[in-house]
C-alpha cells in the first residue's frame, strides 16, 4: 500500500455522512497525506433554499474542519466528471463513499466512477456502518 495517500470523501447533504468523514479521517491517520471532503450538486439543485439540506452541509463543513479537512461544494450536471477533475487536481489516491440506500446490483454511479478513475482505490462504507 502507498505510504502517502490523499483521501477524498464524497458526501451528500445528509448529517449521517459524518460517519464517512470520521472513517476516512481514521484511515488518513494511518498514512501520510491529506483528507478532502466533496459534495457535488447538480446545477438545478437549490440546496441553499432548503433549510434542512443547507444545515446538513454546514454541519458537515464543521465536521470536516474538526478533522483537518475542507469541504468543497461543486456545481455540475456531470457529477462523475466533476469528481474525476477534483481527484486529478488534488492527487487523490483513495475515495471513500457511502453505500447508496437505493443501491441495486448495477450501481451506475459507482461503475461510472470506477471506469473513469480505474487507478484509484474506492472504498464503499456499508449502510449499517453509516
Amino acid at each position: 500500500m502507498n505510504s502517502s495517500q490523499n483521501i477524498l470523501v464524497c458526501v451528500t447533504q445528509q448529517k449521517t455522512c459524518e460517519r464517512l468523514i470520521k472513517k476516512a479521517s481514521a484511515k488518513k491517520e494511518k498514512v501520510d497525506g491529506s483528507l478532502f471532503v466533496i459534495h457535488v450538486a447538480k446545477n438545478d439543485w437549490n440546496f441553499l433554499d432548503n433549510a434542512k439540506e443547507g444545515e446538513a452541509l454546514e454541519y458537515l463543513f464543521g465536521i470536516s474542519k474538526s478533522v483537518g479537512a475542507n469541504l468543497t461544494v461543486l456545481r455540475s450536471d456531470h457529477i462523475v466528471s466533476a469528481i474525476a477533475d477534483f481527484v486529478k487536481e488534488n492527487n487523490i489516491t483513495c475515495i471513500v463513499m457511502g453505500e447508496s440506500k437505493t443501491d441495486h446490483k448495477e450501481n451506475h454511479f459507482f461503475n461510472e466512477l470506477k471506469r473513469t478513475l480505474s487507478d484509484i482505490e474506492i472504498y464503499i462504507i456499508p449502510q449499517e456502518e453509516m
